[in-house]
C-alpha cells in the first residue's frame, strides 16, 4: 500500500506563495497519475490539478489556472503544487491523490484516485 505524504502547508497573506510536496512510498512512482484537491470548511472536495502518469500532461482547475503548477520529481517519488497569487477562497486542506491503476489518464474526480495523504491546511489571510 503507496503512502503518501503532504507537506508545505501553512499560513500566508494573500497575494503570497507556497509550495506543497507529496512524498510517495514505493517503486511505482513513475507509473500513476497524480493529483491534488482541496476541501474548504463546509465544502466538498474539490479538484485541483493533476498530472499525467507520462508527466506530459497537466490539467487544471479552472479557479487556479495560471496561478498553479503541478509537476513531479521521479528520482524523489514526489509530486508539487507551485501556488502563487494565493486568495482567500484558496483556504483549505489540500490533499494529494494517487491514481486507481497503474498507466490511467489524468481525471478530475476523486473517484479515480485510490490512494490520499493525511493532508495539509493553507490558509490564506486578507
Amino acid at each position: 500500500q503507496v503512502q503518501l505524504v503532504e507537506s508545505g502547508g501553512g499560513l500566508v497573506q494573500a497575494g503570497g506563495s507556497l509550495r506543497l510536496s507529496c512524498a510517495a512510498s514505493g517503486r511505482s512512482f513513475s507509473m500513476y497519475t497524480m493529483g491534488w484537491f482541496r476541501q474548504a470548511p463546509g465544502k466538498e472536495r474539490e479538484f485541483v490539478a493533476a498530472i499525467h502518469w507520462t508527466g506530459g500532461i497537466t490539467n487544471y482547475a479552472d479557479s487556479v489556472k495560471g496561478r498553479f503548477s503541478i509537476s513531479r520529481d521521479i528520482a524523489k517519488n514526489t509530486v508539487y503544487l507551485q501556488m502563487n497569487s494565493l486568495q482567500p477562497d484558496d483556504t483549505a486542506v489540500y490533499y494529494c491523490a494517487r491514481g486507481s491503476l497503474p498507466y490511467s489518464s489524468g481525471s478530475d474526480r476523486s473517484a479515480a484516485y485510490g490512494s490520499w495523504g493525511q493532508g495539509t491546511q493553507v490558509t490564506v489571510s486578507s
